[in-house]
């Protein structure tokens, strides 16, 4: 019997797990490599499910993962994209202050973006006009470097070029047991199938802290899932936006703020609220799987968040079971839409981490035990930033090898 079945196993099949694929097959041509999907298909979660924003990596603290990978991964997606024959446009967006106590955080996301090298352009009312004709803001900063593709075409591409230069992917591919050895790690996936490797990279996404305590290791952290509710503008006012456009973001929090994003097929998105899941895939109100709920209430750092920002979830909350408390959110920014503008759109998870004292875990999180290397932290801009995001996985899985 042969004492490896590949040398390294990707666990998740979605953007990170695929560039991750990818970037060991060029770093070390010659490894073999094996992506495990539970799904049917690459992308099926939070992959796919986004407004395909291309960040820009304004919002990050400087010197962080998210600010570095972000503004190297947005370059490099737009080149990605551009090569393979991808859908995507540079769009460049508006962040939009409202109200005069909006403007001192205006001011600072535009020292933070120069700090972290990312052009970026103040605006006047009449400049905000003549960009966004339907917009309403006091002042604004201009990001020329944002833009939109589809990430779900972009996995789609990984996974076929990480296939052609010798990684398998298998689909269908849920991963059930993991046992490690000193020489190896082995796991056992739904149907029955064991696979020996050297190595193994944790990409599981919303499972990524349940795939690390398989593995034994003790993450240190939960991810808690928060459901990012949309809405489109109906057929015939997606006019009313040319690009896109955010509010000024509150820094307590990793969430943007319901914005206006015009995708790669002309259709316009608006939100995400976000509510917290009742399932991980939750992608609806009625989505309950209790076992998964159980798990996320008796983790401390739960109750610790939601005693801290009661009062912001309380919002959020609200204009999820009110389209009119999410309209007046909307108007803010654009004044002449009405709750009749908009669709239901389809909804998207985000797999937050949390720690045990109820922190937001801020940037990506990576850690790494013996033949292990788990990425525990990876919401967006992760899509934007996969790219870097990968190389870096494969640096230290392949470290580890020797």
């Amino acid at each position: 019997m042969k004492a490896y079945d590949c040398d390294v196993l990707v666990v998740g099949g979605g953007i990170v797990g695929l560039s991750t694929a990818w970037a060991i097959t060029r770093a070390a041509p010659g490894t073999r490599v094996v992506v495990l999907e539970k799904e049917d298909g690459p992308a099926r979660h939070q992959s796919g499910r986004n407004s395909g924003v291309i960040h820009s990596g304004i919002y990050y603290r400087p010197g962080s993962f998210k600010a570095r990978f972000a503004v190297r991964g947005a370059e490099e997606m737009v080149k990605f994209c551009a090569e393979h024959g991808l859908p995507h446009e540079v769009t460049g967006k508006l962040i939009v202050a409202t109200e005069a106590e909006e403007l001192p955080r205006l001011h600072a996301l535009v020292q933070r973006g120069r700090e972290n090298g990312i052009p970026v352009r103040e605006l006047g009312r009449a400049q905000i006009a003549a960009c966004e004709p339907h917009v309403r803001g006091r002042a604004a900063v201009f990001v020329g470097t944002t833009g939109v593709c589809d990430f779900g075409a972009v996995a789609r591409t990984l996974a076929r070029l990480a296939e052609e230069a010798g990684a398998q992917v298998r689909y269908g591919a849920k991963v059930e047991v993991i046992g490690r050895r000193p020489s190896a790690v082995a796991v056992r996936t739904a149907r029955g199938e064991v696979l020996r490797a050297r190595a193994l990279v944790n990409c599981a996404g919303l499972y990524s802290d349940r795939i690390a305590r398989l593995a034994g290791d003790d993450p240190g952290l939960r991810i808690v899932p928060f459901r990012g509710e949309f809405y489109g503008l109906a057929p015939g006012r997606e006019e009313l936006v040319r690009g896109l456009v955010y509010p000024v973001p509150d820094p307590a929090f990793p969430w943007l703020g319901v914005h206006l994003t015009r995708g790669v097929d002309g259709s316009v998105h608006i939100g995400p609220n976000a509510v917290p899941a009742t399932a991980r895939e939750g992608y609806t109100g009625r989505t309950l799987r209790p076992a998964e709920l159980a798990a996320t209430l008796a983790w401390p750092g739960s109750w610790r968040l939601a005693r801290e920002h009661w009062r912001y979830g309380a919002g959020e909350i609200r204009r999820s079971l009110s389209k009119r408390a999410f309209t007046e959110a909307v108007r803010r920014l654009l004044p002449e839409v009405s709750a009749d503008d908009l669709i239901p759109a389809p909804a998207g998870v985000r797999a937050q981490a949390v720690l045990a004292d109820g922190t937001l875990v801020d940037d990506f999180f990576f850690k790494e035990s013996e033949r292990m290397v788990h990425v525990l932290n990876a919401p967006s801009p992760a899509a934007t930033a996969s790219l870097p995001i990968g190389r870096e996985v494969a640096r230290r899985v392949l470290a580890g090898l020797g």
